[in-house]
């Protein structure tokens, strides 16, 4: 069984027509679940029409959780200082503007928002840590992994995954987390996050940051201090397709996770390096997210039993992100 958390209030984050993270991704996603049998809830957003061809038959459905409830800020502060927090409302409360150098606008209800997707993630660790079901997947918005501590950056206010580990750590006495990052840009915000600390892995594949937003995530990157080591990023060249994320995953990934055996997986689950999607050059088909997803599911079931809690980041083709959200949710089950 997998859980599925989203709520049709995701779409309350304005960020303008033309901006690649925008609110017809959430109903992307609803819509995709539903025509591929996933998910038997009427669809919020009837309004919303794309052609998503033909799905195999599903497994099985996914079990919805309620619709979550906004972050309690005392979690948001195990990541994010004070002053960023109120940088974030204060910018909505007077009615949005943008947070960075261009790409990371607010409206009005956008802290609320970003609040809220944090606490879908949570509400995701805290169903999994109930022990119902192994699993489960958190599609919100707005993003979090470029999220800093300090500072909002490529789409994303505050960092949910990394929010997500702590409160794992702090409500739940989970020990060692491992974080597997797929988004085509690097997880630059959960690095910054955890870069230091030895009880946290993180892996983050993404295209080559000399091509690439945000530049970062160079494979000497490999933490600092007590963290050196827990920091693995494989960066991919540009063109790279379903073999070669499939080779670092048998040669890289797998390795590090059983080496360090975790005791609860998160993934930071992007759908930008399909080769449909507009803002990067990879080429993954979504048969690949169906079988990476696979491959972090085995080595849960070896280390985590079976735990993971999944959310989602990027992905900007409509079509590419809902038949690949499917195909993750599948490989989930």
């Amino acid at each position: 069984m997998v859980y599925f958390s989203s709520s049709p209030r995701f779409v309350d984050h304005r960020t303008g027509p033309q901006h690649p993270e925008r609110p017809d991704r959430i109903r992307a996603v609803a819509a995709a679940v539903r025509a591929a049998g996933l998910v038997d809830s009427p669809n919020p957003f009837p309004e919303f029409s794309l052609d998503f061809g033909s799905f195999p038959p599903a497994p099985g459905k996914v079990l919805e959780l309620p619709e979550p409830q906004p972050a309690d800020e005392k979690w948001i502060e195990l990541i994010h200082p004070r002053a960023h927090i109120e940088r974030v409302r204060h910018f909505c409360e007077i009615g949005g503007g943008v947070l960075d150098q261009g790409d990371t606008p607010v409206s009005e209800q956008s802290f609320d928002v970003a609040k809220l997707a944090v606490g879908a993630v949570l509400q995701c660790c805290d169903a999994v840590m109930a022990g119902t079901a192994a699993r489960a997947f958190a599609a919100v918005r707005p993003p979090g992994h470029h999220a800093e501590p300090d500072r909002a950056m490529g789409f994303c206010l505050f960092a949910n995954v990394a929010i997500a580990v702590r409160h794992l750590q702090a409500r739940h006495s989970v020990g060692k987390v491992a974080v597997v990052d797929f988004d085509v840009h690097h997880g630059n915000g959960t690095q910054a996050a955890f870069e230091t600390d030895p009880t946290v892995l993180f892996i983050s594949l993404h295209q080559d940051p000399r091509t690439c937003y945000p530049g970062s995530g160079y494979a000497w990157e490999t933490g600092e201090g007590a963290g050196t080591g827990t920091i693995i990023n494989i960066p991919m060249n540009p063109g790279s397709g379903d073999a070669e994320y499939l080779n670092a995953f048998h040669t890289r990934v797998l390795p590090a996770l059983d080496a360090y055996k975790p005791e609860m997986l998160l993934i930071s689950a992007g759908f930008d390096a399909h080769r449909d999607d507009p803002l990067a050059q990879i080429d993954l088909s979504e048969d690949a997210y169906e079988q990476m997803t696979r491959l972090l599911v085995q080595a849960a079931d070896a280390h985590t039993k079976g735990r993971i809690v999944s959310a989602l980041e990027g992905g900007y083709n409509l079509r590419a992100l809902g038949r690949s959200v499917v195909r993750h949710l599948v490989g989930m089950m």
